[in-house]
């Protein structure tokens, strides 16, 4: 594939590269993810102060004039460092939702988002709806002008640091009715919200959300009333590129920790980077990454095309993203020994991260499924 960055992603990448090989080491991260807030507030302003909070929206909405591309390339440096701050949750998701809402939400809530005083959280998954977005317990029933919210959201990532939510509920149909799906705008502190945080198996922090009679007016609704659906699984294929991104970036790291260990370990009087099984393998590894890059750059340069493209591009990403994302980090973990499994090695870490990424918006299962009935839809017209 050709593809050239232009030279604002290129200092994007090297001044976000610098600073996390310079103030995100992994002893660094370690403590970070084992203190009780989990994250550095001062870190996130960071970010903003280089741009990255605003580098995928456009100048019109206050931004540096990027996209998904920009995201990308933010968050492949994120997969390198395991940077738990919650970009994909407030600026891919929450961003991407306001970028497309009224001007007064603009208004409101975006330029906040880009200068990280608003952290949101993206409200979707619910303990029994598995990755079906329509698939909506939570309610929003009218109440006047306005809707009052019930239900209960499920491992909420980046919660405990947020601000606000992006809410998904049902305003009407059954339960799993593409139809009657609305998006809100909620702010955290709102009556009747409760939470419960804690930390993930790969050292973000996320929480169980619960509303009870949570009243919200007219402007909180994102898009259009009953018809949220379509918006959702837009931003969602956004966040999937995203975060595809970031398991390259982690792929990445975990093949260079297991060539240089490679090179350092020996059996028998010989480095085992010597043994041709490993060599074999570890150029497997290699192949893994670079496939994965690729399928990345599709899924994100289709993310502007019909929303068929889009979709398949995107399942199709995931898919190859899950598998070779196992891959990588159990090789990166067996070669490595023992001391794979330790919390004190880094490689472990990395197997975690690349094994939640697999989870999120969508399994490897889940996404052959979903491509393979996008294909079938694409089959008559191709008859044709």
């Amino acid at each position: 594939m050709d593809f050239n960055f232009t030279e604002e992603q290129t200092m994007i990448r090297d001044s976000l590269s610098r600073l996390i090989r310079e103030q995100y080491d992994f002893e660094t991260r370690r403590k970070v993810v084992q203190s009780e807030s989990g994250w550095r507030p001062e870190m996130w302003a960071q970010f903003a102060e280089l741009g990255l909070l605003m580098a995928p929206f456009s100048e019109e909405d206050g931004g540096l004039g990027g996209g998904p591309i920009d995201a990308m390339v933010v968050m492949e440096e994120f997969g390198k460092g395991l940077v738990v701050e919650p970009y994909v949750p407030s600026v891919v998701c929450g961003g991407g939702f306001l970028k497309r809402g009224s001007d007064a939400q603009k208004e409101e809530y975006l330029s906040g988002v880009m200068s990280g005083e608003n952290i949101f959280a993206f409200a979707y998954a619910e303990p029994r709806g598995r990755y079906n977005l329509a698939d909506l317990e939570t309610t929003a029933k009218k109440d006047g002008a306005g809707f009052v919210l019930n239900g209960h959201k499920a491992v909420v990532v980046g919660a405990p640091w947020a601000t606000h939510f992006i809410v998904t509920a049902r305003t009407s149909g059954d339960r799993r009715d593409s139809n009657g799906v609305t998006v809100f705008v909620v702010a955290k502190d709102a009556q009747g919200i409760s939470t419960r945080d804690y930390p993930t198996v790969d050292g973000r922090r996320a929480s169980e959300v619960y509303f009870e009679n949570v009243a919200v007016g007219a402007e909180a609704v994102i898009g259009e009333v009953d018809n949220g659906l379509p918006l959702i699984e837009t931003v969602t294929d956004e966040a999937i590129a995203a975060i595809c991104a970031e398991a390259c970036g982690a792929m990445k790291v975990a093949h260079a920790m297991t060539v240089d260990y490679s090179r350092q370990r020996k059996q028998f009087g010989v480095a085992i980077g010597k043994f041709q099984v490993l060599q074999h393998r570890m150029v497997d590894m290699f192949m893994e990454h670079e496939q994965s890059i690729s399928m990345t750059y599709m899924a994100t340069l289709k993310l502007d095309e019909d929303e068929v493209t889009r979709k398949k591009a995107a399942s199709a990403a995931k898919v190859r993203i899950g598998q070779a994302g196992r891959f990588v980090g159990q090789e990166a973990v067996q070669i490595h020994g023992g001391m794979g499994m330790t919390d004190e090695l880094a490689v472990g870490h990395y197997f975690k991260r690349l094994t939640m990424i697999d989870a999120e918006f969508g399994n490897v299962d889940h996404h052959l499924k979903r491509y393979t009935a996008l294909s079938e839809m694409d089959l008559p017209a191709a008859a044709e």
